[in-house]
Parts: structure tokens; sequence; C-alpha cells
């Protein structure tokens, strides 16, 4: 009877303890939780030394590009990834698994459509292994490799006292040439870890996160589109100097000083009007048909056209920012035009992004094709303007077509400028309503 009495006790406890413990979640494919990818810029494969279960890497800090993803399964076969850039948070549900009949491997290939870019990797043991590849370039294919389990973007250097470098920034870009640029850099530090991102006269390059090693900065941000990493030492003078390198195609230096003062010109002063006169625009939209600001359909409305392109983050984000003000405002007399400039020399292809670009981001006004995305070639489109310096360029006119405003470039919301957009914007609506 004692043996029988302790045996059920045995068995209800077993089942409070199977009822308080949650089950570990089932997956069919590839590992979810946290992950560390890495792009390697100059081609070199990561060295990897011991077995699976405890991994020892040896890392190139000057050409490799870290960035972390989370791993999310909405079911036990169907999953989605979290990029993290700093605070930003990218989900990319565009992913397809399966087994690569011309490797007989796991594969998972990861799309980002509307930058028209994708990675796709071999998975084995808790490790991806393959390519980003941009489609717009012709063979343009930079490693990647991504390790589970692993949350931080910089793995630990060495045990030196990290400089400081939080504050603001005066620095230039590809100095020594004729296409030198001005940039503030806003930088907030904790201990050896760095967020913050450059703000220039035609944008922002995105959420940055990184790492301090004694007097050296790494800083990094993949978002599907773009892929940078900026590097930088400081002086004993508090200078800084270093490279910043855009993918495997593009390297320049950059130096800096603080300075709480910013040096870049305002954005209503880069792109101007050199004929007065009331700005007249057609272009044909995705479907073929051409759109006429001055069509009766338009007649009484204020116009917003968006001068962008699919392939820019800064657009992608200023897109963002219009469609949530026209849908959480009064805009009965608004008409947007968004006018996009691609990078295929193929029209066809560049429709068909633009066709991407607009069910992806669900938007419901017109969205027209300019032509090639080379600055010279779309400044010939607007004659009325002096010049097309950046992606975006928003040009606000009055219901009787007057320009009343431009806005080069986008701050967007890596930024603390992001804020005081909304409020120019409203500003600029505003101005555009009260024009006599």
């Amino acid at each position: 009877m004692r043996l029988m009495t302790l045996g059920l006790l045995l068995f209800i406890t077993s089942l409070v303890i199977t009822g308080c413990v949650s089950p570990a979640q089932s997956f069919e494919k590839i590992p979810p939780g946290i992950w560390r990818g890495v792009l390697m810029l100059n081609r070199q494969p990561v060295q990897v030394y011991g077995d699976d279960r405890d991994i020892v890497k040896k890392f190139d800090h000057e050409s490799e590009l870290p960035f972390n993803f989370e791993v999310v399964y909405e079911s036990d076969t169907t999953f989605y990834l979290v990029i993290h850039n700093a605070s930003e948070r990218i989900v990319v549900k565009d992913i397809r698994y399966g087994r690569d009949p011309a490797t007989a491997k796991d594969t998972v290939v990861i799309d980002f459509p509307v930058y028209d870019t994708q990675i796709k990797a071999i998975y084995e043991d808790g490790v991806m292994e393959g390519d980003w590849i941009v489609n717009y370039r012709e063979n343009y294919r930079i490693p990647f490799k991504a390790f589970h389990g692993e949350s931080q973007r910089y793995l630990t250097i060495s045990n030196e006292v990290p400089a400081d470098f939080s504050g603001q920034w005066a620095c230039i870009f590809e100095e020594g040439s004729e296409d030198k640029y001005p940039a503030t850099g806003l930088f907030e530090q904790k201990d050896d870890i760095v967020t913050g991102t450059f703000l220039t006269e035609t944008g922002d390059y995105r959420f940055l996160e990184g790492k301090v090693n004694g007097n050296k900065l790494y800083m990094s941000a993949f978002d599907g589109a773009h892929a940078f990493l900026f590097l930088a030492r400081i002086a004993k003078d508090g200078t800084v100097s270093g490279t910043f390198r855009s993918g495997s195609h593009f390297t320049t230096g950059w130096s800096g000083k603080k300075d709480n003062v910013s040096r870049l010109k305002p954005a209503d002063s880069l792109t101007l009007m050199h004929r007065n006169e009331p700005l007249n625009l057609a272009f044909p939209d995705i479907n073929g048909r051409v759109v006429d600001i001055t069509d009766e359909a338009y007649e009484g409305k204020i116009k917003i056209i968006q001068i962008m392109g699919t392939w820019c983050p800064n657009c992608m984000d200023e897109t963002i920012f219009l469609k949530e003000y026209l849908r959480t405002n009064n805009s009965q007399d608004i008409a947007l035009f968004s006018v996009g400039f691609e990078r295929y020399k193929d029209s066809l292809r560049n429709v068909g992004a633009l066709k991407r670009f607009k069910e992806k981001m669900e938007l419901d006004h017109d969205i027209l094709y300019g032509g090639f995305y080379d600055k010279k070639a779309a400044s010939s489109r607007f004659p009325q303007l002096n010049k097309i310096s950046s992606y975006p360029t928003l040009i606000i006119t009055d219901k009787k077509n007057r320009v009343t405003s431009i806005h080069t470039g986008f701050s967007g919301p890596a930024t603390p400028g992001y804020a005081a957009f909304r409020k120019e914007f409203e500003q600029m609506i505003l101005k555009a309503k009260n024009n006599p």
C-alpha cells in the first residue's frame, strides 16, 4: 500500500511539473534565436577552428562587416528574420528554404525584393555560408557567413580602455578630392558600445552600431540595400581619421573633430528653381499611362513630387513618412507623385522594380517612371530646377503648380533631424495652402 501511495504521489508530481514547464520551441529548418552575420568585403573566408560547439574564429576587423539578426518562427515550418542595427528592427519575410539540387545541401534564400538583393547560403550545424548578391550590379557578390547563438556584433578584441567617441563631430569625407563633402557624426557611447549615424547634406548613413577597442572605432550597418563599414582611430589631439566602405566596391577616407555646431547647408538651399514659372511635369506611370500634374484630375490640389529610387533606403524612409502623413491628415486637396529613377539600363526591369516597390510598400498614390538613376540624366528631366543633387528630393507646389518649397535629402529616423523634419514638412504644406 505504501508503495502504491508513493507511486501515485510521484505520478501526480510529474504531471504538475510537466504542466509548469514550457516545451522548447520546435522547428524544422534553421534554429530560432539570435545570429551573428558577417559580410567579408575582401572575399576572404572566416577561419574556423575547433568543433561546432566551441568555435574559435579569427576575424579581420578591417574588412569584415558584422550584423545581428533573429530567426523567429510563426509555426514549426514558417519563419522570418529581424535584422538589428542599433535600435532599428527590419522584418524580412521573403524567405525560401529547401534542398538545392545543385549542391544537395539545405539552402536558405533571403530576398530583399524592394532592393533587388538577396542572401543565398547553405545551412549546416548552426552555420550559414554563402553570398549576399546584388542583382542590379553585374556579377556582384560578397561572401556571407553567420553563426547561431552569437549576440555580440563585434567580438571582444582586447581589454584596452576604450576612448570616448560620444558627441557631435564635424567630418569630411573624400578629403583631398573634388568630390569631398561634409558630414556630421552623431554618436552615443556606453562603455565600449557605440551607436549613431553620419548626417550629410543629402541624407544619413542609417542606424550604425559598433564597438570601441582602445583608440579604434568599428561601426557597421546592413539593411539589405547597403552594407556600410566605418573604421576610425582617435589621435592624441582628439581628431579622428578613418575609412568608410560601402560594400566591396567603394572605399574612401574620412576625418573629423568634435564640434557642436553643424556645418551642413540647409536642405532648402541645395536645389533651386531657375525658371520662375508653374511646374509642368509629365511621366509614364508603372502601367504606361502618361500622368501630367496639370491634368484636370489634379486641378486645385497641392502637389508633392518625390524624386526617388527604390534602391535608396532614405527614399523608403521618406515614403513611409509621406504615406503616414497622408493617412493621418486631411489630404483631400493633396496629390502625391513618386518619380522613380532606377539603376538598370533596361526600362522594363526599372518599371518592374517600381511595381514591386508599390506592392510591398502598399502605396495608393501615383508611382511614375523617371528613367536611369544618373543624377545628370535625372536633372535633364526637371529643366526648371538647377540640378538634382540627391535622392530623395521633395518638391511641393501650390494649387496653381507654383513651387513653394524644395527639400533636398532626408534625415531619417536614425537622426535627431527626423523630428525637426516633421514640423518643417507641416510648415511646407501650410505655405503651399496659403500661397496667394
